[in-house]
């Protein structure tokens, strides 16, 4: 049965590969997006002219825009992309991120409930909200254990703490006034349409550039990779399957050190497209001062979804670099168009 979904932040990174991956499954898509920085028109291309996506510009703090859309397409879920979500600018300017994290979840949640509310019989009982939070809320772990949606919530940036504050508002929203709302909270995701200032996209470009390669402090920070195209099917798992008011944590089962993954992109891109002097691309490498603040180690146990709704990672750590180097490797102009923004491969986040 065809679903009408509101995608808020549906041109970002994430967003952006959900939305093209429901229209290809049959969904209609109301995409929401403010166009910041990291959005990005250029990811929704091949459904630009699709009858089944609907694009509007605009913020989800700006109510009568919310009201106005959950009126005329009357959809039967609204999944919550839209954050700014980077931590380095969470440094530099934390505001930024309280206004759209805090301020706008909240506009999307009173909207959400007025609409709910106005819904009748089978309507108003399918209909869903759902979350997408980060595994940074929990804050950083020792050398052993796993985040588990019973951890207790420790935010170590201005980003995470935006992120803790806003799944708290769900939270709030579904126990206060029975919002069917689902939470869910991810490990670091890659892959296609990444924008180029995070750590996977940033080295392929960086190194296909030949320009050094920065690595965080002694570049053991340890991250657990989730492949997009995992965690959007994970965030339609829960959508359809997942018990209102829960929520469920969603990893890759890779965790990897900073350092190993970027030699791990260095060795493919070597494989790939080797550099003219026949150098290896980690002699690139450059290790430079930490950023404040920097987590050591992430890593998600999510056996709650695996056990209760089923779902498992489709990708391997290994397949999914691989598809994400080639992907790079074969769409330059995407990138390049991303450039010709403000963002220029620049390091930020280094401010206090």
């Amino acid at each position: 049965m065809t679903r009408t979904l509101l995608v808020t932040g549906g041109a970002g990174f994430i967003g952006g590969n959900f939305v093209l991956r429901q229209i290809a499954a049959g969904d209609r898509i109301i995409n929401l997006d403010a166009l910041t920085y990291a959005g990005n028109l250029d990811t929704l291309t091949s459904v630009q002219a699709n009858v089944a996506h609907t694009f509007v510009e605009g913020s989800i703090a700006d109510r009568a825009l919310l009201d106005r859309l959950l009126r005329e397409h009357q959809p039967d879920a609204i999944i919550n992309f839209a954050a700014e979500s980077h931590v380095d600018r969470s440094i530099d300017g934390p505001a930024a991120f309280v206004q759209t994290n805090v301020v706008g979840t909240l506009a999307l949640l009173e909207s959400a409930r007025d609409y709910w509310r106005s819904l009748d019989g089978d309507a108003r009982e399918a209909f869903r909200f759902l979350h997408v939070s980060t595994d940074e809320v929990y804050g950083s772990l020792g050398e052993q254990g796993k985040f588990t949606e019973q951890s207790p919530y420790q935010p170590n940036s201005p980003y995470s703490a935006s992120k803790a504050a806003s799944d708290h508002l769900v939270r709030a929203f579904h126990h206060t006034y029975g919002l069917p709302t689902l939470t869910t909270n991810c490990s670091n995701n890659y892959g296609p349409f990444q924008f180029p200032e995070k750590l996977i996209p940033l080295i392929i470009q960086r190194a296909v550039q030949g320009e050094p390669l920065p690595v965080y402090g002694d570049g053991k920070n340890i991250r657990d990779w989730l492949f997009v195209g995992d965690h959007c099917a994970a965030i339609d798992t829960v959508l359809r399957k997942g018990r209102i008011g829960e929520v469920y944590n969603v990893g890759g089962d890779a965790e990897r050190e900073n350092i190993v993954v970027v030699n791990t992109l260095c060795a493919l891109l070597d494989a790939r497209a080797p550099r003219s002097d026949g150098l290896p691309r980690a002699s690139q490498i450059t290790f430079v001062a930490d950023r404040p603040g920097h987590d050591r180690r992430y890593a998600i146990d999510a056996s709650k979804l695996k056990s209760e709704l089923g779902w498992q990672p489709a990708q391997t750590f290994e397949q999914g670099m691989a598809t994400t180097v080639d992907w790079y490797l074969a769409n330059h102009e995407w990138t390049r168009r991303v450039l010709d923004g403000s963002y220029r491969l620049e390091r930020i986040g280094t401010g206090i």
